[in-house]
């Protein structure tokens, strides 16, 4: 076994941080839509596009950026996105138009694409058996809370020194952390997967992950039965299949679709999926709900959500100091279970004290979903997959917040509008009812296999093949 890379927990912490800057500009943007509309006078439309471009990108590209991290390195990668990230963030702080806004969005999103799923493989690479455990515990903690954070630090640089800096923060964050990345983090190795990325592969894939989001973002505009919303769906469903034959043809492909097939890996992408569903939605429906029914403003807001961000760091990083004992399946249950009976309890009782309090109890049961499923999808990895599996399991992160946002926001629309509090009710139950479905449906598929513990030898990987 290698010995460990002694800048591993310095790596990791870096990398948290580069990583917490891509969930953070969600959120940290959405806060800052109506002060940046009024400043540049821009429609509706387009302040939705302000947010989709980028959540477009990251998710459409993000298994691209897996894979070209497998080929060309995953160091290079990380440093790569993260430049183009931080370059993207000045452009989008200096907008004075529309266009120059979206077009930096878009190129932030390109850069975050880049960025995850390279830096995640990095850390799989780092850390084995209980120590990666811990790790996931940490990425996962920071993951989650990142969305709620977004809400208090859009909330106090929009009320302080204006919008423009919800995107300017990124720049001197950012380079300070290229610099130190650049000596953290261990060279890629030089032995390579020899291979030449799949073009046609990339563009089949990421138009058809990008038609998909597409539609799942009007499903909460439009309606489920819009034609702007089952065009770009059915889209996505041709565009996929296309994908998968092509790669079955391949003697080099962009990913082998049977890495879909092993249990190990479905389970951990139907946990990403329904934790980020869960805390997307939940962060959604409060936000909304303190902001619009009860009138908070958003630096009030960000505040009642910082025991959520608390929350969910918490309960990821308990799960990932217990799974080596218990196992991921025990975890994701657990998880699944105190989520629905957070989401439970503002749909029983009303007012904003227990709408808070009963997010931020689902908020820690998400957080230990998140690194129950990170852990299952990514125990068996072989080193050269890493890359490829890292960018599926943050595609289908992107696919949960994606699919969480245009559910609730369906199920809630008189609410969201501001004429009724019963949408949200049914929203809440609505959680409630998929976390525990979820939770029943792990205790199925979850592998029952416990990680490794601090007692126990690390398992060897198993290829994906």
């Amino acid at each position: 076994m290698e010995a460990a890379d002694p800048r591993r927990w310095r790596a990791l912490a870096l990398l948290g941080v580069a990583q917490l800057m891509l969930i953070l500009d969600v959120t940290v943007v959405a806060i800052a839509l109506p002060q940046m509309g009024a400043d540049l006078g821009l429609s509706r439309g387009t302040l939705t596009w302000v947010v989709s471009a980028y959540t477009l990108m990251f998710g459409g590209l993000m298994l691209l950026g897996g894979r070209a991290a497998d080929l060309f390195g995953a160091r290079r990668l990380v440093l790569t996105g993260l430049l183009v990230f931080t370059g993207a963030s000045l452009v989008t702080g200096l907008a004075g138009s529309a266009e120059a806004l979206i077009g930096g969005r878009i190129a932030q999103g390109v850069g975050a694409a880049m960025l995850s799923p390279a830096a995640l493989s990095m850390v799989t690479k780092l850390f084995q058996g209980a120590e990666l455990n811990k790790a996931l515990g940490v990425w996962s903690g920071l993951g989650g809370g990142g969305a709620a954070l977004g809400v208090l630090l859009g909330g106090l640089l929009t009320a302080g020194p204006g919008w423009p800096w919800v995107f300017y923060v990124n720049v001197p964050i950012g380079l300070l952390v290229v610099a130190a990345l650049v000596w953290a983090l261990p060279g890629d190795s030089a032995g390579r997967v020899r291979a030449r990325l799949d073009v046609p592969g990339a563009l089949l894939v990421t138009a058809g992950t990008g038609a998909a989001i597409y539609g799942l973002i009007n499903a909460g505009d439009h309606g489920w039965g819009s034609a702007t919303t089952l065009v770009p769906l059915a889209a996505a469903v041709v565009l996929y299949t296309v994908f998968v034959l092509l790669q079955r043809a391949l003697r080099a492909p962009l990913m082998n679709p049977r890495i879909l097939a092993r249990r190990p890996v479905a389970a951990g992408m139907f946990m990403i999926l329904v934790a980020t569903a869960l805390m997307i939605a939940v962060f959604f429906l409060g936000s909304f709900y303190l902001q619009h029914l009860r009138g908070y403003g958003a630096l009030r807001t960000g505040l009642l959500f910082l025991p959520v961000a608390l929350a969910t760091i918490a309960g990821a990083h308990t799960a990932g100091q217990a799974i080596g004992g218990r196992g991921a399946r025990t975890i994701a249950i657990a998880g699944l279970a105190v989520a629905g009976l957070g989401t439970a309890a503002p749909a029983i009782w009303g007012g904003p004290f227990v709408l808070v309090a009963g997010v931020t109890v689902a908020a820690a049961g998400i957080g230990a979903t998140f690194v129950a499923a990170s852990t299952t999808a990514l125990a068996e990895v072989n080193p050269h997959e890493a890359g490829v599996t890292s960018g599926i399991l943050s595609t289908f992160h992107e696919f949960g917040a994606s699919l969480g946002v245009a559910a609730v926001s369906s199920i809630a629309a008189a609410s969201i509008a501001g004429t009724t509090g019963a949408g949200f009710t049914d929203a809440f139950t609505f959680a409630a009812v998929v976390a525990v479905a979820a939770a029943i449906l792990a205790a199925v598929i979850v592998p029952a296999r416990k990680a490794p513990s601090a007692d126990e030898p690390d398992r060897p990987r198993v290829a994906l093949h």
